[in-house]
């Protein structure tokens, strides 16, 4: 089915309300008006459908069908927690432990607020949601690795997790880097493992006031041992199918179409050597709507045309909006702080992501980690909320954002929070030899005739003594060497507001009608004469950090 009322989404995990003190100002107990207050500002913000994850590997709700992460609990029980850290973890000293047990003991007392009250959270907050018009999700993670410093300690991780029995082998992609223990999550094969998950899918399709489903595989994307056997893979489709199964009698019995889906990394083979056969599920009809992501910098390039192709009509594709642009380290000259970005801190990466997945064909807009500007300290001194919920209305809609100032990007091929197989970053850093080109492309939305606004290409480049000459050409015009050397970012992103010392920045001029609606290339040029030697080749080559792009105003 396509989802037509389903277009805004905003997907919220099962610990940012309680982590962050911006939620509960004062330090009172929580109250279920924690989870009104949240709704109202999302419903205020213009989404329409909010994903509401309640689980990592065991519910953080208190569920009534499995151990939860209350069970066992005590106010101020610090040993409970305990496990969650490496028991030989270095670089901790015991007091830095014990500060962060003081933060975690604050973080489970304001679940057992609501617990000890009788408040179920996420339930109030779907309760919330039909209050203010937005449609209530169930996103179950499948995979989730957050205990993954201490698997058989942490309370985090389930019966199954707890014994190496039931976990994944751990190998890594090249046989010869051995086994990686903390890629030891579940494996699938095994039926305890698909008859618990199922046992969480059961519980909040029956018990829960919900009208869909994300099964969330980027929450991480481990399933089998890879590559697969066809058996094996069968198998995992038909297990999708049980839950197929569940919503439709859910919707039988209340008359409501009830949306399952699937949060996944982009490239559909790979998914399938896992067991995780996308084409099979759609085929069969087990599946109404995929969301493409990378893990936690946003994509800006993903081929949702081929995909398309691939998946056909009738699915409904989401484009996620993750919350860093990519892992390029910027600076506040006034703090002095450098780290990377949080795209939802900036009006206009948020514009130019969307604008991009839009114009490629996407159905409607997910945002995932949106809420992270809130609770880390990236906007050191600035008061109030970080991120802009204001910027979420109309984010779906392709129409309301042309002819506004946005920000392009790519994301980068190496970072924090990535697991290279599945990340789809293939074009930044890139080096560029002398008397050679590169060809960058990009996703883009064209702009409306005589929009009083202009196109910046930014090159941003490893500074180095006697940089050559650079070359840019967008969407095929005459290539321009004219470039204007600045620190500064295009646009202001939270606090951050120039490059690092190490880096220099190119800007570029282009006319706005120029902008393709769909793919964009730009051909960058290294225009260092011919160099004989590799010594003199390497000296004057250039590397590429990042490419960025903005439609300003003039």
């Amino acid at each position: 089915m396509k989802l037509k009322k389903h277009r805004n989404l905003f997907n919220g995990d099962c610990t940012f309300l309680f982590f962050a003190d911006i939620y509960n100002p004062g330090n009172a107990p929580y109250t279920a008006s924690v989870m009104h207050r949240y709704v109202d500002l999302l419903a205020d913000s213009g989404v329409d459908t909010f994903l509401i994850n309640g689980n990592a590997q065991v519910p953080w709700y208190p569920s009534k069908v499995t151990r939860h992460i209350l069970t066992g609990y005590k106010r101020g029980d610090r040993d409970f927690l305990r496990g969650y850290y490496p028991p030989f973890d270095k670089d901790w000293t015991p007091e830095m432990l014990e500060k962060r047990l003081d933060g975690d003991v604050k973080f489970h007392n304001r679940y057992l607020d609501l617990y000890e009250a009788g408040v179920d959270w996420m339930a109030e907050l779907a309760k919330r949601c039909r209050k203010r018009g937005i449609s209530p999700w169930a996103s179950i993670r499948m995979n989730d690795m957050h205990g993954a410093n201490n698997w058989s300690d942490c309370y985090m991780n389930c019966a199954a997790q707890r014994d190496p029995r039931y976990r994944l082998s751990g190998q890594q992609i090249n046989p010869k880097d051995g086994i990686q223990p903390m890629q030891q999550s579940l494996n699938y094969a095994f039926k305890k493992v698909r008859d618990y998950m199922l046992l969480l899918a059961r519980e909040l399709v029956n018990d829960y006031d919900f009208d869909g489903m994300e099964l969330d595989w980027m929450r991480q994307a481990f399933c089998l041992n890879a590559p697969a056997t066809q058996k094996q893979t069968d198998m995992i489709t038909e297990w999708h199918g049980e839950i197929r199964r569940l919503t439709r009698a859910h919707s039988k019995k209340t008359g409501k179409p009830y949306p399952l889906g699937l949060r996944i990394p982009c490239r559909l083979g790979q998914l399938r050597a896992i067991g995780l056969d996308i084409r099979a599920m759609v085929k069969k009809g087990i599946i109404d709507f995929v969301g493409f992501s990378n893990g936690w910098q946003t994509s800006w390039d993903v081929p949702y045309d081929e995909l398309r192709k691939e998946l056909g009509n009738d699915i409904t594709i989401y484009g996620v909006v993750e919350d860093a642009p990519n892992w390029l380290h910027c600076r506040d000259p006034k703090s002095g702080k450098k780290y990377y970005r949080l795209l939802s801190t900036s009006p206009e990466l948020l514009r130019g992501n969307a604008a991009g997945k839009l114009a490629m064909g996407v159905d409607g807009i997910e945002q995932f980690n949106f809420f992270c500007s809130d609770e880390a300290p990236h906007n050191l001194g600035t008061p109030g909320r970080k991120s802009h919920y204001s910027s979420l209305r109309g984010l779906h809609d392709l129409g309301s954002l042309r002819g506004k100032p946005k920000h392009y990007a790519l994301a980068s091929r190496h970072g924090y929070y990535m697991f290279l197989l599945y990340e789809y970053a293939e074009q930044i850093p890139c080096i560029i030899e002398p008397e050679w080109k590169h060809a960058f492309r990009l996703s883009m939305c064209a702009e409306p005739p005589g929009s009083k606004l202009r196109l910046i290409l930014q090159l941003v480049v490893e500074k180095k003594t006697n940089l050559p000459a650079l070359g840019a050409s967008f969407n095929g015009c005459w290539p321009k060497f004219d470039a204007k050397p600045t620190d500064k970012l295009l646009f202001p992103t939270g606090i951050y507001t120039h490059h690092l010392p190490e880096h220099r920045a190119f800007n570029y001029e282009f006319e706005v009608s120029q902008i393709k609606e769909g793919w964009n290339e730009i051909l960058v040029f290294n225009g260092s004469h011919q160099r004989a030697t590799p010594e003199e080749r390497i000296a004057n080559s250039v590397c590429i950090v990042s490419l960025e792009l903005g439609v300003k105003k003039i």
